[in-house]
């Protein structure tokens, strides 16, 4: 971990959620905004580790923040993007990462357990998208990059788990009903998703004894032949929110070491 290192959305705002877990995608897409000059405010509905975790990389000389956020609810939205404008002025960049996952057939899925977990994976993101464009609008100039994290599972089924290809799949076709729907408007604001493969982080250590048994297992049916890892995810994440990607908006950014290219 170091300081801050470059300035690619040096003045920039960013609120990622889904920040606390220390070895997640997050906590990764915070620290490298951060270390590219960006102000960043990391959400979590786990306090005490996303505060820990917000501090820790402050005391390394980023500029983070800790905001209490259950993606679910409208009303925290409301409150966290009132937070952000309130102590930074402005909002740049949105990362909706928060999510989760379990492994089920369909036949053994309850409807309890589909809701939550897309109340989790769509409707936050839904939520984050809404309130990131109300408060992206009063820019000036009006502007920002919204980033929503789909999955390989946005785009191909994956046996025994319907219900999180089902939410990733809505997030896909969201990020593309938006970006029009803000293209149409000349707003300024873009948005585009990330399609993160096997990423070594606490969601998919369940799935392995050890990360010597994920190696081995993906080794054998991705081209690159490894494990993805929260870096990688926060470095395409880094260049849809900086201006490199000004041209880019309702795309899909896959980031899976070629697993889906067959």
């Amino acid at each position: 971990m170091a300081g801050a290192t470059g300035a690619r959305v040096a003045g920039k705002v960013a609120l990622v959620t889904g920040a606390a877990s220390p070895r997640g995608i997050g906590r990764g897409c915070v620290e490298r905004l951060a270390e590219e000059g960006a102000t960043v405010f990391g959400a979590d509905v786990d306090v005490a580790a996303g505060r820990a975790g917000m501090a820790e990389l402050a005391a390394h000389g980023l500029d983070t923040h800790f905001i209490e956020l259950d993606v679910t609810s409208e009303v925290e939205w409301q409150a966290a993007i009132d937070t952000v404008l309130e102590r930074a002025g402005r909002l740049d960049v949105l990362v909706n990462n928060a999510g989760v996952a379990f492994a089920a057939s369909i036949a053994d899925t309850s409807l309890e357990r589909f809701r939550w977990l897309n109340g989790i994976n769509l409707r936050g993101t839904y939520l984050g998208v809404k309130h990131a464009v109300i408060a992206m609008r009063r820019n000036d100039p009006s502007g920002g990059s919204i980033i929503n994290l789909s999955s390989v599972a946005g785009h191909v089924g994956l046996p025994g788990y319907t219900a999180y290809c089902a939410s990733k799949g809505g997030v896909k076709n969201l990020t593309r009903a938006a970006a029009l729907e803000c293209g149409a408007a000349r707003d300024g604001i873009r948005v585009n998703s990330v399609h993160p493969g096997v990423i070594w982080t606490p969601m998919n250590e369940v799935n392995f004894s050890d990360e010597s048994a994920a190696r081995a297992g993906v080794d054998r049916m991705t081209p690159l032949g490894r494990l993805g890892y929260p870096r990688d995810i926060a470095d395409g994440v880094l260049f849809l929110a900086s201006d490199d990607a000004s041209y880019m908006t309702g795309a899909f950014l896959t980031i899976d070491g070629g697993l889906t290219a067959a």
